[in-house]
């Protein structure tokens, strides 16, 4: 599966349309204190939320196919919480695990958490491949 998104700016500043070929549609925003009308995520914040929602499907599908008794998984992120370092980034995964578990399922589901795709994704060297289009 190719995976894909489409970005649109619109007449508000800063806030962009954002969709994909099944027909979805969400939206980012600045904050107004950077000119926004902070009416969406912010654009960091989205990451953030792409990693939390992986992780916790991953979870969730794991679980699943092993009949565990997971019954809810919450996950807390925060980018760079200490200010930024003096290099790379750092983002703070805090993951609570609900359900009627033992120690050692808890610490398999530790390790399957960095194994999902987006942890994966920014864990590993990404390269950006941009073109300017002219318009139709």
């Amino acid at each position: 599966m190719i995976h894909s998104a489409h970005a649109t700016s619109t007449d508000t500043p800063y806030r962009v349309t954002l969709g994909d070929p099944q027909g979805h549609r969400w939206h980012v925003d600045e904050p107004a204190d950077k000119g926004g009308g902070d009416t969406a995520p912010d654009p960091l914040q989205l990451l953030l939320s792409a990693l939390g929602a992986c992780t916790t499907v991953t979870l969730q599908m794991y679980a699943a196919r092993k009949q565990w008794k997971l019954e809810q998984v919450d996950v807390q992120l925060r980018l760079n919480p200490e200010g930024t370092p003096a290099s790379g980034n750092l983002i703070e995964r805090q993951i609570t695990l609900q359900g009627a578990l033992d120690d050692e399922q808890r610490q398999r589901l530790l390790q399957v958490a960095e194994a999902c795709p987006v942890h994966k994704l920014l864990a590993g060297e990404v390269h950006i491949q941009t073109a300017l289009q002219l318009p139709a």
